[in-house]
């Protein structure tokens, strides 16, 4: 069953948070000169407890088996490696919109694009570069086997394309495109593992989710 981008994510981030806010607190034996006394005595680490429920009292070994493992997963590497390459596709496509484009809000909607996607891109380039172990071989993906992409037909169309024949063009393959993207988040969120994955790619989800609708109230 798909779990919805926001509670999975939340739901990973919650079990985080509690870790990571843990606070160590000195285990007084009851000496009633402030000394801890006793063999046992030392440090434990106490965990919020749920809605209702008690704090819990954990060992630091406890505590550090109940930490999250966010281990970069196939599907995580899968997702970032060929983002990087959808991503480049669309400022392909934006590229050509200031010269090309009659519309003033495809203009628009192609500066905002690109504006948002190069940044992405160098984001997913330095998560693969913190995240050596594991990475497969370049050329993983086969760029017309991802969801959306546009065929080199279709691309040397829009390169041809003027005026609204331009607007028409590019505002269909753009939106097949961001739908291919929305794809491709929503199988990074099913099988991966890593929280900084996860994130970029609920915001894939919310930023060209919001875009697609944009374009079609513009086609």
């Amino acid at each position: 069953m798909l779990i919805h981008p926001h509670l999975r994510l939340g739901l990973r981030l919650g079990l985080a948070g509690v870790v990571l806010t843990l606070a160590l607190t000195a285990c007084d034996a009851g000496g009633g000169d402030g000394r801890a006394e006793g063999k046992g005595a030392g440090a434990v680490v106490v965990a919020p407890g749920k809605p209702g429920e008690p704090n819990r009292k954990l060992t630091a070994e406890e505590a550090a088996k109940a930490r999250p493992d966010d281990s970069p997963n196939a599907a995580d590497f899968a997702y970032v490696q060929g983002m990087i390459e959808h991503h480049r596709q669309a400022l392909v496509m934006s590229a050509l919109a200031p010269e090309r484009a009659s519309a003033p809000g495809v203009k628009r909607l192609a500066e905002r694009i690109s504006a948002a996607q190069q940044p992405e891109i160098g984001a997913m380039q330095g998560w693969l570069a913190a995240h050596p172990a594991g990475r497969p071989a370049a050329g993983h993906h086969e760029h017309g086997g991802m969801p959306g992409m546009a065929t080199p037909e279709q691309l040397a169309g829009l390169r041809a394309a003027r005026g609204a024949d331009f607007d028409r063009r590019f505002l269909e393959l753009m939106i097949a495109h961001h739908s291919g993207a929305l794809t491709m988040a929503g199988e990074a969120l099913q099988g991966g593992n890593n929280v900084t994955v996860e994130e970029m790619a609920t915001e894939v989800i919310a930023q060209q989710s919001a875009e697609i609708n944009r374009m079609r109230a513009m086609g």
